[in-house]
């Protein structure tokens, strides 16, 4: 990748535990996500952890968009059960969705083993000028899920950030 001398823009993680949030248990999976960010060129704003609710979800999407974030990266909340909200709240802030990078992210994840990033509910989108993507929460999960999008992302900000030529 060519850019990577380049920044590619900031970025904000949001983990969604709610063992995290009330600091019951420390997080592991935002560090691995900001070296893995960082490799691919984006300057990490900061690691927020909010509970598995819809209203904290939205609430940190849309402090991190009206932030000016290029892209924010959830974590965990995408599975199927109850209290896995994290796709329903990202869809309520997403303007435009981009279903095939969320498409790309579950069949890599289920051909890597990573049984809960095939079987993610996780969306992707547009949410002003903002990146918006859902992982699921396991270190496996996300480590195939950025590979995945370390190829992705820096086409979607060019062309958010009007650099894009083409």
């Amino acid at each position: 990748m060519e850019r990577s001398a380049q920044r590619l823009g900031r970025a904000l993680i949001v983990i969604v535990d709610d063992r995290v949030a009330h600091g019951e248990h420390e997080d592991s999976v935002g560090p691995l996500v900001t070296e893995l960010l960082e490799e691919t060129g984006f300057i990490v704003d900061g690691i927020v952890a909010v509970a598995g609710e819809t209203v904290d979800i939205r609430n940190a999407l849309n402090t991190a968009v009206i932030g000016g974030a290029d892209l924010v990266i959830t974590v965990g909340g995408t599975g199927v059960s109850p209290r896995d909200v994290t796709p329903d709240a990202t869809q309520g802030v997403l303007d435009r969705p981009i279903p095939g990078i969320a498409e790309a992210i579950r069949s890599s994840g289920l051909a890597a083993g990573a049984v809960d990033g095939g079987i993610s509910r996780g969306l992707v989108g547009i949410s002003g000028s903002t990146l918006v993507v859902n992982l699921a929460g396991s270190r496996s999960a996300v480590r195939d899920g950025m590979a995945t999008l370390s190829s992705l992302v820096p086409h979607v900000i060019d062309e958010l950030s009007g650099l894009d030529p083409n």
